[in-house]
């Protein structure tokens, strides 16, 4: 029996073999490949980074993006192994459903609607709390009153937490609008908002769910998607929560074809303007001229020359290791670097098995895993001691949401487990190259590896022994791949205090240079592709930026589009 399997996979390195990895997305990086000028530079290719190129794109402005990964899209790409795809930070998408919502408008505009979504089952999310399971249904009276199949006498505290989460919706428009408008707008808008918007926005989740109900099993029904974020409730914003139920309240999606479709479709877009994706494409440093960032230089020298640079590699990698520091002190982020942290780190535990999603039973519910509804409480005993209980266990079934999943692998399926996982635990091999950091570290990973094999067997026993293939990423594995530097993804911890961070916007104190994706808005896809947004508008400028948005958000249809098959798409963003 190999290592890293439960059974024999005697026909994987054939299928690879046989077929180009298809989440191979950009064009590989040579410096005699480059056509400038650029009106842009973006630094990494996550969801932000290509919004707000393919937007800036949509307005006249031929964007170059530079990815430092073999392929493109951020956590929103996919990779192949042993004959299986997973998913690494897609794994589901809200308010994509047929409705016109904002987001819908926004993914059809970035792909010219070749971007398609599958619905989930009507159950997305299944809460575990111990022994007991609590559903999370699509719709909004589907969703009270599966609750109030478990807790009959909490309508009304039911219906007043979805009043809170919509009032939250509604405040981030003013919010956002903060961090766009001029300083001296910005800080009337901001006298304003205390004022008018309500002060539980302010709070943590536990705090505002305290003041609707003492039901401490109910409180934690709501808030166990906590994992989305990456903050239990007692220290969560409730802004990031309730931003998080609205997104899902209607349903979970998947895209059809895996979640490496987001890049491929969006990069034609940005094709379409000159611009181009690169990866393998690692930025050394922003060039300065005087007070103005003015390009970047490459890791094999190159200098790439723009008058603006779009920072989607986040705001500690940004001011910490691209900008000089003396440029970081001068414009005095070194300062605010020390009113954030970076965000939870994890384990996710890959699954590769030699049958169909069908066949397996395997569900198209995320299932969330606790064992009591202390989550703050179990989070702390597992960070003293990695024994303990794990406090969160989110398992996640990519082949049985994706309706393609069995045509482009035939007889395959696959799973994936999430599991907080301090970088610290890891840090000892931090400095030793990736695939070779010993045994030592094989085998703490294999048994963490058991550990959450354990959690998926207690819930679907059918799986034992149909196993084909395995394997654990650490935080190690997250700072190799997405450069964050304590293996963190979803960028700054989503506490009530990053919300009031005014300088988390767009447009930095550094002429020319512009911060984009999660950090700058919320975690998340959507979150990140909203940041993206803002970016674009803020580069773009209120006249220009207010077209291409009218056309992103007036769109009635799917879009129309001229960039052929999906086959054309694919020759046009995988690499050469």
């Amino acid at each position: 029996m190999k290592k890293g399997t439960e059974m024999p996979d005697r026909d994987a390195a054939n299928n690879v073999s046989m077929r180009r990895p298809h989440t191979r997305v950009g064009k590989r990086y040579r410096a005699n490949r480059l056509d400038g000028p650029y009106d842009a530079i973006v630094i990494g290719s996550g969801i932000g980074g290509l919004t707000t190129a393919a937007l800036l794109s949509a307005g006249g402005k031929k964007v170059l993006v530079l990815e430092q990964h073999y392929t493109a899209g951020g956590m929103t790409h996919a990779y192949e192994r042993k004959g299986y795809e997973w998913d690494v930070g897609v794994h589901y998408i809200g308010d994509v459903g047929g409705h016109p919502t904002m987001t819908r408008k926004l993914f059809d505009f970035l792909s010219a609607g070749q971007l398609q979504w599958a619905p989930m089952d009507s159950t997305y999310d299944r809460i575990c709390l111990g022994n007991e399971q609590f559903d999370l249904r699509a719709g909004r009276e589907a969703f009270i009153a599966g609750l109030l199949e478990h807790f009959p006498g909490e309508k009304q505290t039911l219906e007043r937490y979805l009043e809170r989460v919509s009032a939250v919706g509604k405040a981030m428009r003013f919010l956002t609008l903060e961090k766009i408008l001029p300083g001296w707008c910005a800080r009337l808008l901001s006298l304003w908002k205390k004022s008018q918007l309500p002060d539980y926005l302010n709070k943590t989740t536990y705090e505002v769910l305290r003041e609707l109900t003492d039901n401490e099993k109910l409180i934690a029904v709501l808030t166990g998607q906590w994992g989305d974020n990456g903050m239990p409730p007692k220290e969560g914003s409730f802004i990031i929560h309730a931003l998080i139920v609205k997104h899902y309240l209607y349903g979970g999606y998947y895209p059809v074809g895996g979640a490496s479709e987001m890049a491929a479709t969006i990069i034609p877009q940005i094709q379409v303007a000159g611009g181009e994706v690169f990866t393998y494409a690692e930025v050394e440093t922003i060039l300065m001229d005087g007070q103005r960032a003015c390009g970047v230089r490459m890791k094999d020298g190159t200098e790439i020359r723009s008058p603006v640079v779009i920072s989607n590699a986040g705001v500690f990698n940004t001011f910490e290791k691209l900008l000089p520091e003396s440029a970081t002190e001068q414009a005095g982020y070194h300062r605010d670097l020390e009113t954030v942290k970076p965000s939870m780190s994890h384990l996710c535990l890959y699954i590769g098995l030699q049958d169909t999603a069908e066949d397996l039973g395997l569900p198209r519910t995320n299932y969330w895993v606790y064992p009591s509804a202390d989550y703050s409480g179990d989070v702390e005993k597992f960070l003293s001691d990695s024994e303990q209980e794990v406090p969160l266990v989110y398992i996640s079934f990519p082949s049985a949401k994706d309706p393609s999943f069995s045509e482009r692998y035939p007889g395959r399926a696959t799973i994936e487990i999430v599991a907080p996982g301090p970088y610290e635990w890891f840090a000892q091999w931090q400095d030793k190259t990736w695939g070779k950091r010993g045994d030592d570290y094989e085998a703490l990973k294999e048994r963490f590896s058991q550990r959450l094999l354990e959690h998926l067997y207690h819930h679907f026993p059918q799986l034992r022994g149909k196993i084909g293939y395995y394997e654990l990423s650490t935080p190690l594995s997250t700072k190799h791949f997405c450069f964050y530097e304590h293996g963190e993804i979803y960028g700054l911890d989503h506490d009530p205090s990053r919300f009031s961070q005014k300088w988390l916007r767009p447009k930095t104190r550094v002429k020319g240079l512009y911060l984009t994706g999660q950090d700058i808005m919320s975690c998340g896809v959507a979150g990140a592709m909203y940041g993206g947004v803002v970016t674009a508008q803020a580069v773009l400028g209120w006249r220009k930026g207010a077209r291409v948005l009218r056309r992103v958000f007036s769109r009635n249809g799917a879009g129309s589009t001229d960039q052929g098959s999906l086959k054309r798409r694919r020759e046009a963003s995988t690499p050469a």
